[in-house]
């Protein structure tokens, strides 16, 4: 069933674990994560990144997120992933996601705050979900989260930010990085914490991959409620294809989507993702 995030963080929060955000690009890795879900009895937020439109148009994108979220058995949000453009969030609503993201964490607190609220003030008419970013999780391949190019959020601008902006959520960064690591990352769980006693609306984890299971655990625990993955499905099916060797390409495919499925099952258990029933 297509469900918007705020129910899914409802209930996130109600029972402490955390729901793993699978970034698709194509249909089979869309199909595999709601499949996967469903399986499990588990809710699902199926994400689409604005950078991956190289891959596959946003219309197609939102036909086939919509496709497999309302016929699953699981609930399935429909989620537009690191939107930078104002246009491309607005047509993502108008196409029918149930969930947003503007992401304005590179530009200044003051813009960032502009532009975050004017897609929150277009969305929530059509009750669409908006998830913004303070401080700035960057780019990973780093030995350690330190060495990164990411920025803490800090407390008493996460504080202002939501109370002017009105986003539903908010994805801060503590120490994670997107894509690899040669190493694992150290968690601010202090600025955690903090953050959670503060704001009343649910924290996303963006560079969840490779983060570390024990990591991962602990931020699903103490507060936050979504967590994005897509570089450890990537790296998975790579481990799979090289280890099987496949001789076509449908065999290719299908060992892909084992890999990718088994990923997922595996962060469904880190997170503690409950059932939906």
């Amino acid at each position: 069933m297509l469900v918007t995030t705020k129910e899914l963080f409802e209930q996130a929060d109600k029972n402490n674990y955390a729901i793993p955000a699978a970034n698709f690009f194509d249909l089979d890795s869309a199909r595999t994560y709601v499949k996967t879900a469903e399986r499990l009895k588990k809710p699902l937020i199926l994400a689409f990144a604005q950078s991956h439109m190289n891959m596959m148009s946003l219309e197609e994108a939102a036909l086939i997120g919509k496709f497999l979220a309302e016929k699953s058995t699981s609930p399935v949000a429909l989620h537009l992933d690191h939107g930078q453009d104002e246009a491309i969030i607005k047509q993502a609503i108008d196409l029918g996601f149930t969930s947003v993201m503007i992401d304005a964490s590179e530009d200044s607190f003051e813009e960032n705050v502009r532009r975050s609220k004017a897609i929150a003030d277009y969305a929530h008419p059509f009750g669409v979900v908006v998830e913004a970013e303070i401080g700035h999780v960057g780019a990973g391949d780093s030995l350690e989260s330190e060495e990164s190019d990411s920025i803490y959020t800090e407390f008493s601008e996460a504080v202002k930010f939501a109370e002017a902006t009105g986003v539903d959520s908010l994805a801060v960064s503590i120490g994670t990085a997107h894509g690899h690591y040669t190493g694992t990352p150290k968690i601010n769980f202090d600025v955690l914490q903090q953050l959670y006693e503060a704001l009343a609306i649910p924290l996303v984890l963006h560079g969840g991959s490779s983060s570390g299971d024990e990591n991962l655990e602990k931020c699903a625990l103490n507060g936050i409620r979504k967590i994005n993955i897509f570089t450890d499905f990537i790296t998975a099916a790579m481990d799979k294809i090289r280890e099987e060797q496949p001789e076509n390409y449908f065999d290719l495919i299908h060992d892909a989507n084992e890999a990718i499925a088994k990923t997922l099952e595996q962060y469904f258990n880190v997170f503690h993702t409950a059932s939906h029933e």
